[in-house]
């Protein structure tokens, strides 16, 4: 059996918990309080410098009531919502001719025709 290494954005999770965690309102000491880690320990994942393993991403999903997959992944296949923010962030990151090629990919994928 093939092993395959995935490489994990910690800094992209951790600022994922650290936009989970202030739309809840909550500061670093609660919810490190919540799962029982050291504040130091959530600053440096919230920062990405130290990787993370499932069982805490699991706390940390479960402390902040936000799926797992979406601390993971930063999206949540069944919500109506899927993709948008990512779209919208490499949108952003387009000159104004590249979003219109991509808009009409996109239109073309969807079977819309042009008008």
């Amino acid at each position: 059996m093939e092993i395959v290494e995935a490489n994990i954005d910690y800094k992209l999770i951790g600022q994922r918990i650290k936009e989970a965690r202030m739309k809840k309102n909550w500061s670093q000491e609660k919810l490190s309080e919540a799962i029982d880690v050291a504040v130091a320990f959530l600053s440096r994942a919230e920062r990405g410098g130290t990787a993370i393993n499932l069982k805490r991403l699991s706390q940390i999903s479960i402390a902040l009531d936000v799926p797992l997959e979406e601390l993971v992944t930063g999206i949540v296949v069944e919500g109506k919502d899927y993709l948008d923010k990512e779209f919208y962030d490499l949108l952003k990151q387009c000159s104004k001719d590249k979003q219109k090629l991509i808009y009409n990919i996109a239109r073309i994928v969807a079977g819309v025709s042009f008008v």
